[in-house]
């Protein structure tokens, strides 16, 4: 099977403009890439845009050097200009097929290897200057364009289901919207207390650990936002470990398994509720456990309340920082949450469940169609592709 350095393979386009007024409609960001999904759904900025940018051609694909982890490429929808903490290929033809580089690129295979080369701790970034050095092996030309089509079929499928979940998201917001209302205008006029005065006895709004040093074996699990950003379903076994000791200092955060874990710094807002499994681990610094007064509020639809629009909103609001992002925790726990009736709650609940187990059976068909996808691609190269 022949055998190519990754700049033997694709071009890395450097091309850079300063934005023009009209730019920033057309703009795409790292935040408008998706982790897994080859398409792009929507694009430009609200703010005046700073800097030079890439400067991409529709069917580019579109690559996330910065937090390589997030595993973000995609295709240029339209020509318009891109992030400079990305990266743009484009393929030579001479050794990869044009329809076939998407799928290479966001392949485990190519994937894995560029995250083995990012560096830095706070945002792992790759370097062209290591990239280009990488060696991959490809099928050859003829064996390409023959999975190529068979490829775009499946993910054709994986998108119409993708689809489906975003109108299942969009469909549990309205629904919130219509029960509710704005949760932060409160134009429904609910009784209303701070954050920090509907958690469970003990529970408060606090930071975790701050430095969690090495992984150590058989050490305290620790979530991190990376754990849950983007959707991410995390296991006990794939979270990094802390020494007993260190977990110890920071006894206020480590997890009785019924919190909802919400992120503060880096992708500010994401949410995840936890179960049993997690009972006895904790969390970094830029995370913050919250457990509900079930008495007045339930663990679910404290849930609903911080995914809502209203509230993304306000968190929005008070999020400070360039580099790396992040909420005031003294901010944080003042925000407003309303209280219906328990009853209302429990409705709500009930509904977001039904709809959670939707959302699983596309996510199962979504993994079937990558399982699929991963099987056709680089089938002799099993082992590499891990």
């Amino acid at each position: 099977m022949p055998h190519y350095k990754f700049d033997q393979i694709a071009f890395n386009i450097t091309d850079k403009k300063m934005p023009e007024p009209g730019d920033e409609k057309m703009y795409i960001g790292l935040e408008h890439l998706d982790s897994g999904s080859l398409k792009i759904t929507r694009w430009g900025s609200e703010v005046e845009l700073t800097g030079q940018k890439l400067v991409m051609r529709k069917g580019d694909v579109l690559f996330g050097r910065r937090n390589t982890y997030l595993r973000r490429a995609a295709i240029a929808p339209h020509d318009g200009i891109f992030s400079a903490h990305g990266m743009i290929f484009r393929p030579k033809t001479q050794v990869i097929d044009p329809e076939y580089f998407p799928f290479f690129i966001s392949s485990n295979y190519f994937m894995d290897a560029a995250i083995r080369i990012s560096v830095g701790s706070l945002s792992p970034t790759v370097n062209w200057k290591t990239l280009k050095e990488l060696e991959f092996d490809l099928p050859s030309l003829e064996e390409q364009r023959r999975n190529a089509a068979l490829l775009k079929s499946i993910n054709e499928t994986k998108e119409a289901y993708q689809e489906l979940l975003i109108q299942t998201d969009n469909l549990v917001k309205s629904q919130f919207i219509e029960m509710f209302g704005d949760c932060i205008r409160n134009d429904k006029e609910w009784n209303v207390r701070l954050l920090q005065d509907v958690l469970a006895e003990g529970c408060r709004v606090t930071y975790g650990i701050v430095k969690t040093e090495d992984d150590i074996p058989g050490g305290v699990p620790v979530f991190r936002p990376v754990d849950i950003s983007q959707g991410h379903v995390p296991t006990r076994s794939e979270l990094k470990r802390t020494s007993k000791e260190i977990s110890d200092q920071y006894k206020r955060t480590i997890l009785n398994g019924d919190e909802l874990l919400i992120t503060i710094r880096g992708s500010v807002g994401e949410t995840f509720q936890i179960s049993k499994e997690f009972e006895g681990c904790n969390v970094a610094r830029n995370i913050v456990p919250l457990r509900a007064n079930t008495e007045i509020l339930l663990q679910g639809f404290l849930k609903a309340v911080i995914d809502s629009v209203a509230f993304q909103e306000k968190i929005a609001s008070i999020t400070k920082g360039v580099a790396l992002k992040g909420i005031n925790i003294n901010e944080f726990k003042v925000c407003p949450i309303i209280l219906p009736p328990i009853e209302m709650q429990q409705q709500w609940v009930e509904f977001a469940q039904q709809s959670d187990k939707s959302k699983f059976e596309l996510k199962e068909a979504i993994k079937s169609c990558d399982a699929l996808m991963k099987a056709i691609l680089f089938t002799n190269l099993e082992e590499k592709e891990g």
